[in-house]
């Protein structure tokens, strides 16, 4: 069965040999001056790109930025050496990388306004909080990627894989968050390119060993397999645990948003031509906006909906369409 689905997914007839694999992801190996700067240069421009974008809040910017990085190729080099048992040198390269992307974003990160809302960003905010779904959508892409360099009839859709994954921006953003102090915003966005590297090296490896490309021979002259195994284990393992518990709190969020903009309903409900426009949570603060033409009514009456919908000790602070801010306690207090 197995057989039949890989001939049939990678047909013999287009399978790309070992050699030009290698000489395509091992930056080690052909003409290495000449491939190191290509992947330098176009990896700082990048960087740069992505950088701009991210601040601009450019969504077009930084997808160009997606197609110009490089940073793929010693990732997938990772997966061939891990199957070959070889060191190729792609994780240094892969790690240098990283800390050139991170220091860009911090330096442009100066550029930004102290009191910047960096949340308002879409393109960090969307980049600072990953959950399963986008290591499940990694984890297909990654394989797309494989599948597209293994194969010589499908190199054409690597642009559009490199868009889906999420390599340099997510590096930026981390550098961005880390040259305005955020560091848990960091830590969110570097938690997304973990699991984008993770699925990346991952479906590599599935697909280079099924293929063929981890021979007996190159087996007995590197480490044994099970170290690679256990690194990959061990990467999976510090991947899912923030990705899942990422996801149960944002599950938690939307139940409680949603009884909050309930109980919120309610308490406007003899309100004429009052209503809530929006129910949003950032920074363990629960935010009501609302539009009302008359005065809002005693916010004691909304804590008291709100308790035994959410959890005790949750600040509220309700924003009226005609700018004022009403900071109306804490749930239970």
């Amino acid at each position: 069965m197995i057989s039949k689905v890989r001939a049939r997914v990678l047909p013999a007839s287009q399978r790309r040999s070992l050699d030009e694999l290698t000489e395509d992801l091992v930056l080690s190996s052909g003409d290495t001056t000449a491939k190191r700067s290509a992947f330098w240069t176009m990896l700082t421009l990048s960087a740069v790109i992505a950088a701009g974008g991210v601040l601009t809040d450019s969504t077009a910017t930084v997808i160009g930025a997606m197609i110009v990085a490089p940073l793929s190729t010693p990732i997938m080099g990772i997966a061939l050496g891990s199957v070959r048992r070889r060191r190729t040198g792609s994780v240094m390269v892969v790690l240098l990388a990283c800390l050139l992307v991170i220091a860009v974003g911090m330096a442009m990160s100066v550029a930004l306004p102290n009191d910047y809302d960096l949340l308002s960003n879409s393109q960090i905010s969307s980049r600072t909080s990953p959950g399963l779904m986008d290591l499940i959508a990694a984890l297909a892409t990654g394989l797309a990627g494989a599948v597209a360099l293994a194969r010589r009839d499908v190199g054409a859709v690597l642009p559009g894989v490199a868009i889906a994954i999420s390599l340099v921006p997510p590096l930026v953003v981390t550098g961005v968050c880390l040259g305005k102090l955020s560091g848990w915003l960091a830590l969110g966005a570097l938690a997304l390119f973990v699991s984008n590297l993770f699925a990346l090296v991952f479906a590599g490896m599935v697909v280079f060993a099924s293929l063929g490309y981890g021979t007996e021979a190159d087996k007995a002259a590197g480490r044994p397999a099970r170290r690679a195994y256990a690194a990959m284990a061990l990467l999976f393992v510090v991947v899912l645990v923030p990705l899942t518990a990422n996801t149960v709190t944002t599950l938690l969020l939307n139940a409680w948003t949603g009884r909050t903009k309930d109980a919120a309903q309610q308490w406007l409900a003899d309100e004429p031509d009052a209503s809530v426009t929006s129910v949003d949570a950032k920074s363990r603060t629960m935010y009501i906006h609302v539009r009302t033409p008359g005065e809002l009514p005693p916010v004691r009456a909304l804590l008291d909906g709100l308790e035994g919908r959410i959890p005790d000790g949750i600040p509220v602070v309700v924003d009226a369409t005609r700018g004022r801010r009403i900071d109306a306690g804490r749930v239970g207090g």
